[in-house]
């Protein structure tokens, strides 16, 4: 299939799987309240209701959006990894230590913190690259199984190491004020920090299509076989995709925890992770697309807490409405038929184009 038939099939598929989640989603909403319409309201006219809930969904942004640069960078090479999830943790709490312990003037303070946690999610996309490339073991089972590790080992360190036992719940020291990421308006939840997020999918998107490590991922993820023959190193290009979503999801951890918390508490996982598979999916694997789906995603998630809040359509709708749109874009059969008509269509027309332009030039030699 030619790339503009490729593009608009990518762009029907998607629509189609997002109408199919919400015409699902509004059959539940129907069968779960008796004010159907007060509930889709909420949903969605709620987050656009006020200034402030508009800067909420611009402040959930922030983590999915690296979360979705991260999964988006996999994809493109072919490989499915659920560390992100992880990754933002341990890249969060990481930040976290250095916000605390570690005093530096403002901006430098602030810097080091997200290249820390930067690196600590690079060091975990390690290990199911390493093992994926040395003995084929799916990455998918190892980033599944390292989120759960991960949260252990954050907790054991924060419950017994670094938390402030004078508040009544589990968290660390407040960050120093030098590390802190302030906010765009005094009073809402939005930090400076959506701008990281989104120079991040600008620069994540010259490396994918500017550079030839970009261009070496994008042909590993069309043709791992063709890519191994013509020279390109197909193991050091799986472990190079892992560790730049390792070190996306960890500067999302820190950005999010300096930008919008003054001490780490999260005690469970975030479900970032998750957000970000939905994101690279919704974004077709173009890192440009990326913060459009966060909001997208964001102004989805908080109308369901808004709906949730006001009516008795469970919160868990959103978690359908993207499970929905990853089961219709994982079916290869689904609009096939579509697909297959364009092709038809574009071959006929390469085929009238030739013919035209060899009839032209028979003419002109006749004469």
């Amino acid at each position: 299939m030619k790339s503009k038939s490729l593009r608009l099939f990518g762009y029907v598929r998607g629509a189609a799987a997002l109408l199919v989640a919400f015409l699902v989603a509004l059959a539940l909403i129907f069968l779960s309240t008796d004010e159907p319409l007060t509930a889709l309201r909420y949903m969605l006219l709620g987050p656009a209701a006020s200034w402030s809930k508009i800067c909420r969904v611009l402040a959930y942004m922030i983590p999915i959006t690296f979360t979705g640069l991260g999964t988006c960078i996999m994809f493109s090479a072919n490989q499915f990894n659920l560390a992100g999830e992880g990754c933002i943790s341990a890249g969060g709490f990481v930040g976290a230590l250095v916000a605390i312990y570690c005093p530096m003037p403002t901006v430098l303070h602030q810097i080091v913190c997200i290249l820390a946690g930067a690196v600590i999610g690079g060091l975990i996309m390690l290990i199911p690259g390493f093992l994926k490339t040395k003995w084929g073991v799916s990455e998918m089972v190892v980033s599944l199984m390292l989120n759960y590790i991960i949260l252990d080992v954050t907790m054991q360190f924060l419950t017994q190491n670094f938390a402030d036992r004078s508040q009544g719940a589990t968290m660390t020291f407040p960050y120093k004020s030098t590390a802190i990421i302030p906010k765009i308006f005094e009073g809402e939840q939005v930090s400076y920090g959506i701008f990281i997020a989104i120079a991040m999918a600008v620069l994540c998107w010259f490396f994918l299509y500017r550079t030839r490590w970009g261009y070496a991922i994008r042909m590993v993820g069309i043709n791992k076989e063709f890519s191994q023959y013509s020279g390109i190193k197909v193991g050091a290009i799986v472990i190079l995709c892992q560790v730049v979503g390792g070190i996306l999801a960890g500067m999302g951890g820190v950005v999010t925890q300096l930008g919008y918390f003054s001490q780490y508490r999260w005690t469970a996982l975030t479900g970032y992770g998750w957000d970000g598979i939905t994101l690279a999916i919704l974004a077709g694997n173009n890192p440009i697309f990326i913060p459009i789906a966060a909001f997208f995603v964001a102004y989805l998630q908080y109308g369901c807490e808004l709906m949730n809040t006001w009516t008795t359509v469970p919160v868990e709708m959103m978690d359908l409405i993207s499970v929905v749109i990853f089961l219709f874009f994982a079916a290869d059969q689904f609009l096939s038929g579509f697909r297959q008509k364009l092709v038809v269509r574009e071959t006929q027309k390469e085929l009238a184009e030739k013919a035209v332009q060899t009839g032209r030039k028979g003419g002109e030699e006749h004469v």
